[in-house]
């Protein structure tokens, strides 16, 4: 059986800040759920807290170094925060993508969340900011699909069962808590195993 070499990338959610474990975080959760399938997973993760798009360069360019079958790109929240233009997060986005592709690797994006939900964004600008946040997705997902990668939106029902549970946030209440990361990697258990499925074909 070959081993399947499973890469995280991008930002402080693929990184695991506000998990108590790291057992919780979205690499070792997905990679227990595709060793349940029957995939041998060599896991790593090169997620950085508080990068942006721009820092994909460096974090792929590692990756490709230690070999890369199965990318996984969690990225957006802080080009979203720090108002870099949504047309040129999403072009650092696809040249990371295509740079990946082009070595024969697969690669699985997960747009930039809905900030609208976090508490700490005063009632009045959710709106705004949940909208801002759509926008960045839709330039992301365009961008990726161009670039040859596949999109796992988690979509609205993810925001809104974190709207509503103010357990799936950590302490600082802005990253998911362990729980949360469950429920994020449950949602995108389904994209990473097909991929990985069609891998082993």
């Amino acid at each position: 059986m070959s081993i399947l070499r499973f890469c995280v990338l991008g930002d402080s959610l693929a990184a695991g800040v506000g998990s108590t474990r790291a057992e919780d975080t979205l690499g070792q959760r997905l990679t227990r759920q595709l060793r349940a399938a029957g995939h041998a997973v060599d896991l790593h993760g090169y997620g950085v807290p508080g990068a942006r798009s721009d820092d994909l360069e460096r974090q792929v360019g590692v990756a490709l170094r230690d070999g890369v079958d199965l990318a996984l790109i969690v990225i957006g929240a802080n080009d979203l925060a720090r108002l870099v233009p949504p047309a040129v997060a999403a072009g650092q986005l696809h040249d990371a993508v295509a740079r990946l592709v082009r070595a024969g690797a697969r690669v699985i994006v997960v747009p930039a969340p809905d900030l609208g939900i976090v508490s700490r964004i005063p009632g009045a600008y959710r709106g705004l900011v949940s909208a801002a946040s759509g926008q960045y997705a839709q330039a992301q997902a365009e961008a990726t699909i161009r670039a040859g990668g596949a999109v796992a939106a988690p979509g609205p029902q993810l925001s809104a069962r974190f709207a509503a549970d103010p357990a799936l946030f950590s302490a600082d209440r802005f990253h998911p808590s362990s729980a949360g990361y469950g429920v994020i990697a449950d949602a995108l258990a389904p994209h990473v195993l097909a991929v990985a499925a069609d891998l082993a074909a």
